[in-house]
């Protein structure tokens, strides 16, 4: 691992589990660092929670806290326990902390940052709204599809490709703390993970996108390493990058952060037998789209799962970071 002596802040923005990967990396290599974290999940315990209590979708947060925790392994251990038998069944310890934090704060940002300062975690994490969203895609078949899970659904079980997603109510105000974080960082990432559910979700709330295009830092988003099946079908990186210039708007970002390491054999298998396949490039097309394509090995494989590995995802950023930024700087 290099050692630099300027630690830059970084705005870290997606949500699942391309996010908190990302974090776990990054947590090791600088403390100047806000997590910035979609709220559109409707699925699985969080989206019981959701339903049952009124309260903003704890999952994807309760992941970003854990991966930036400091506290007790036994601690760690336990908030991420889920349950497999009785009415718990399927729910997450963490996610009902945090449940309990927000009746007891009075308000979801409230609890995240309680259980922050009971984990002493390294940096923030930020709900990127306080508002109770609904995420909405419109097909190329003319369908509207409300509801992240259905809209999972539908694309899986339809031979059609996502044109556009929006949020109800559209436009929802960011938090304050999202867009102050995003203007007084030094490198902005948006991390790998579901394009469609993690990430774009992020980029329509009212004043993100506006701010991440404003900004002079180092802007580079993580591309990921398999397409995923109901979302990015067949979907090379200038696929990937297209949808997001579409949603947040042209001069996003720089850079599309790249991995070049071959899939594992088994790995690739695996996937083909689910209709996933890696992500290809196209250097001529990414700059076409005004993005610098970068490489680096950042891949690594388990239990059949290819997955970014935190810390050389980690090693590469903040290697493109020292490398770009007094170049950018100098514009």
């Amino acid at each position: 691992m290099r050692r630099y002596h300027h630690l830059p802040r970084i705005a870290a923005i997606g949500g699942g589990t391309g996010l908190s990967t990302m974090l776990r990396g990054l947590k090791a290599r600088t403390g100047n660092i806000t997590a910035i974290v979609t709220v559109t999940d409707d699925g699985g315990g969080s989206g019981v929670l959701r339903r049952e209590l009124g309260m903003l979708p704890p999952g994807d947060i309760r992941s970003c806290i854990l991966a930036l925790a400091n506290a007790e392994p036994v601690m760690q251990k336990a908030l991420g326990y889920r349950f497999t038998e009785g009415s718990l069944a399927g729910q997450n310890l963490g996610n009902l902390v945090l449940a309990a934090l927000n009746d007891l704060s009075g308000s979801f940002d409230g609890a995240v940052e309680a259980l922050s300062q009971v984990l002493a975690i390294t940096g923030r994490v930020l709900p990127v709204s306080d508002a109770d969203l609904v995420l909405q895609a419109e097909f190329d078949d003319g369908a509207l599809v409300r509801g992240e899970t259905h809209i999972t659904d539908y694309k899986k079980t339809h031979d059609a490709q996502i044109r556009r997603m929006s949020l109800d109510p559209a436009r929802p105000a960011a938090l304050p703390g999202v867009l102050e974080a995003i203007r007084g960082a030094d490198m902005i990432v948006l991390s790998p993970g579901s394009l469609y559910t993690s990430v774009i979700p992020n980029l329509l709330t009212e004043g993100v996108s506006d701010a991440i295009r404003a900004s002079r830092a180092v802007k580079v988003y993580v591309v990921n390493i398999m397409t995923q099946d109901g979302e990015t079908d067949r979907y090379t990186a200038a696929d990937h990058v297209r949808a997001l210039l579409d949603h947040g708007g042209q001069g996003l970002f720089q850079y599309a952060l790249i991995n070049d390491l071959p899939v594992d054999e088994a790995v690739l298998a695996a996937y083909e037998r689910e209709g996933g396949a890696p992500v290809t490039a196209d250097d001529d097309e990414l700059r076409a789209l005004g993005v610098e394509p970068v490489y680096a090995t950042v891949a690594s494989w388990k239990n059949s799962l290819a997955r970014h590995d935190p810390a050389a995802l980690a090693d590469a950023l903040m290697a493109l970071y020292h490398d770009k930024a007094e170049t950018r700087k100098a514009d």
